[in-house]
């Protein structure tokens, strides 16, 4: 399968990578392989398994599973170029390119960026251009190397379509291995000088390596060797989707087909209980079906409205619509919400009360103050959910309804499935979260925020709501961004939430320390 590549002494051939220097490699151009070369894995099974998941469910996964070992022999014992094709054609065949991009764009980065290999990152981000060569299909890798790692030039297989769909099949020359990458190459560059170093790890990339005045070769990774962090790339992945929380190799796939069905009814189970039983026995009822809640902080004790009390708002952060519920759990009590957008399954399901608002800035402010004049009740001001350990920018309306705020702290955690979505469809949200075999919810109750810190004494309510991230950030060890909804859905659907807008990039620089 492409990457899984066939072990050789490539020590008599070229360096290793660790001999290379990086110093004065500013005005260089690198050219590098991606599978255990840019990657610290070798096997490109687990990309392909999440564009067929993503785009063509368990079905498609199957499909993919049962081929692979098919793949795996023409790997080894026909060609490369055999296998990789059996693999393109079990995944794509069929689907609609567009859906092939967006699971590229949407879900793909977060999965590539949590494999880099250090020693050949290291060279590759200290040469001033940058190209990659990959026997993977460009549509796969070119959003990712190109956002994410700054590559100028991706050169990879491409694939064929007619009329919008993906045939299975690649275009001329076939699959880019071995010559192939060596003719890419010049092809590139016959305007140019070829680029003065090259990376690879196998023999089939020796044609281009070749080529280069440098060649350096990445050894196979070991167990032991952590990839590249975060803050040493480029740009971090702060939004993606997709449902599948780690990557698949054959062996997670089949678990993950084999447990879909299993987690889907005690998925409905689970629900069922938070939405029949009492709120005072949700919390014992969830942990009895293995939904850990943790519960830190002392939250205020209800309003009275005997005494003309007015409710509580909490301002929490935002995971997925389940957090005002994981909240009224935590409480032992329904807490009614405000939402920005919430599908009409998941509203029936919902054992709180739930209020969609209309994005008035006056209609919303008189209907908050309303339900904050019956009793409690909790928002989320980021307006739509992050996977990743930043907090969205806080729409500010709230600070200007009450002074009676309470940040709460949220967090969960996932071993198979997300419970978000921006591209699919949000009435599975709350299954998808269910369905995990054991998902927990941490709910973290700060302390109510001082008047003298709110709006009633002089404080505008950008500064309240700015001053409120930054407590709900530092507790969780989180960063605080200016990220708003529209940039996530611009980012990862193509529009802004509502309507199809294009596909613009997230520029840089909007991600602000707390």
């Amino acid at each position: 399968m492409a990457g899984n590549h066939k072990t050789s002494d490539h020590s008599c051939e070229f360096p290793v990578i660790g001999d290379c220097k990086t110093h004065g490699r500013d005005t260089q151009t690198v050219v590098s392989d991606l599978d255990g070369t840019l990657l610290r894995g070798r096997s490109s099974f687990p990309y392909f398994a999440l564009v067929a998941f993503e785009v063509g469910g368990i079905l498609r996964l199957l499909f993919l599973l049962l081929a692979s070992p098919i793949a795996g022999f023409l790997y080894y014992f026909i060609s490369e170029s055999a296998g990789i094709r059996v693999l393109i054609f079990a995944t794509m065949a069929g689907m609609k390119v567009s859906d092939i991009e967006s699971v590229a764009r949407a879900v793909l980065p977060k999965f590539y960026s949590g494999d880099l290999h250090p020693e050949a990152w290291r060279v590759f981000a200290a040469c001033g251009k940058r190209c990659v060569l990959t026997a993977n299909p460009t549509v796969m890798v070119e959003p990712f190397l190109k956002e994410f790692l700054g590559a100028d030039l991706v050169l990879g297989t491409e694939i064929s379509s007619w009329r919008g769909l993906a045939t299975g099949l690649v275009k001329p020359p076939g699959i880019l291995v071995g010559s192939n990458k060596a003719d890419a190459l010049l092809k590139a560059f016959e305007d140019t000088s070829l680029p003065e170093v090259a990376l690879g790890d196998r023999e089939t990339d020796y044609p281009y390596m070749k080529l280069c005045k440098e060649a350096y070769i990445v050894p196979p990774a070991p167990a032991e060797l952590k990839a590249v962090t975060v803050d040493k790339l480029p740009k971090p992945v702060v939004f993606h989707d997709g449902r599948l929380v780690q990557k698949l190799t054959p062996i997670k796939a089949l678990i993950t087909i084999l447990w879909i069905p299993v987690g889907f009814l005690l998925a409905c189970l689970r629900i069922a209980a938070g939405a029949l039983l009492p709120m005072p026995l949700v919390y014992y009822a969830f942990w009895a079906l293995g939904v850990r809640v943790y519960i830190n902080g002392t939250p205020p004790p209800p309003a009275r409205k005997s005494t003309g009390q007015t409710g509580v708002l909490f301002i929490c952060s935002h995971r997925t619509l389940l957090d005002p519920i994981f909240l009224s759990t935590a409480l032992g009590r329904p807490i009614p919400a405000v939402t920005y957008s919430l599908s009409r399954l998941s509203e029936i399901i919902s054992p709180i009360k739930t209020v969609r608002l209309t994005r008035d800035r006056t209609a919303d402010a008189n209907m908050i103050k309303n339900l904050l004049q019956e009793g409690d009740l909790v928002i989320c001001p980021e307006g739509t959910t992050c996977r990743e350990p930043f907090l969205l920018r806080f729409s500010a309306l709230f600070a200007e309804l009450t002074n009676e705020l309470v940040p709460v702290a949220m967090s969960n955690k996932m071993s198979m499935f997300h419970g978000t979505t921006a591209r699919g469809w949000k009435g599975m949200d709350p299954f998808y979260f269910f369905m995990n075999p054991s998902p927990a919810y941490e709910v973290t109750f700060l302390n109510k925020l001082p008047y003298e810190l709110t709006c009633s004494s002089g404080k505008s309510s950008h500064d309240v709501a700015n001053y409120i991230q930054r407590m709900i950030a530092s507790s969780l060890s989180y960063e605080c961004t200016n990220f708003t909804r529209k940039d996530k859905y611009k980012m990862l659907a193509g529009n802004d939430g509502t309507v199809d807008t294009g596909k613009p990039k997230i520029a840089p620089g909007k991600i602000m320390g707390c």
